[in-house]
């Protein structure tokens, strides 16, 4: 049976319109992505299966091309839909950042650096350039290295706080491992940095490392 012919309140958009898309199951969402199921299959029927396939939602959307495509209903249209609804989401967070006070919106900058740096397959480490209203100026992504290490030299960091005329950051790092726990060398980095932006007159507010699903802030553990 097809979409259209299921009770008003169990379609995917109309229960959304009705209670929001967070009452969705991922099956339901992606089905409202998809559109349209294929032969003898609704869109929900060809989302579940996607999601057996591909082993979840989050797999799925991080995809490298050739696999999505060869994906049951895929292509290259649904691969360019889906990396621009992608963007357009980390965009969003990071216009959101940049209209308010950072410090007071701590959710949505771990929404923003799970959005930049969850995906990575390498470690990446970054920095949130703050004004001295803690407004974001910039993201900016400045080492990567290899699976489990980046090398960060403080003097690189401290050239680029000065480029933008920075009153303070939040250093932030993935492990690609998915383990969010920090480790004695994000330790000791985290005080070069620390000793080296005091000395042009930055503050470092924190320093936050993206996991699986998780990420681990400096602060909060009264490690900064």
């Amino acid at each position: 049976m097809s979409i259209q012919h299921w009770p008003a309140a169990e379609r995917p958009r109309e229960k959304l319109l009705e209670r929001g898309a967070s009452a969705l199951s991922d099956a339901e969402l992606l089905a409202i992505f998809l559109r349209t199921g294929c032969a003898g299959k609704s869109a929900v029927d060809l989302a579940r299966e996607l999601l057996v396939q591909f082993g979840g939602l989050r797999p799925l959307l991080e995809a490298p091309r050739d696999r999505f495509c060869a994906g049951l209903g895929l292509g290259d249209a649904k691969y360019t839909q889906l990396a621009a609804v992608l963007e357009m989401a980390r965009r969003h967070l990071g216009e959101s950042l940049r209209a308010g006070d950072v410090l007071t919106s701590p959710d949505t900058v771990r929404q923003f650096l799970v959005s930049q740096l969850r995906h990575c397959q390498r470690e990446v480490f970054a920095l949130l350039l703050l004004d001295n209203q803690h407004q974001l100026i910039r993201y900016e992504p400045l080492f990567e290295g290899t699976l489990d290490s980046a090398s960060v030299y403080p003097r690189e960091v401290v050239k680029l706080v000065l480029q933008y005329n920075v009153a303070a950051v939040i250093l932030a790092h993935n492990h690609p491992s998915g383990v969010a726990e920090p480790s004695q060398a994000d330790l000791g980095i985290t005080r070069k940095l620390i000793d080296a932006l005091e000395l042009v007159g930055v503050r470092v507010l924190d320093h936050m490392i993206v996991g699986d699903g998780c990420v681990t802030s400096f602060a909060e553990r009264g490690l900064i």
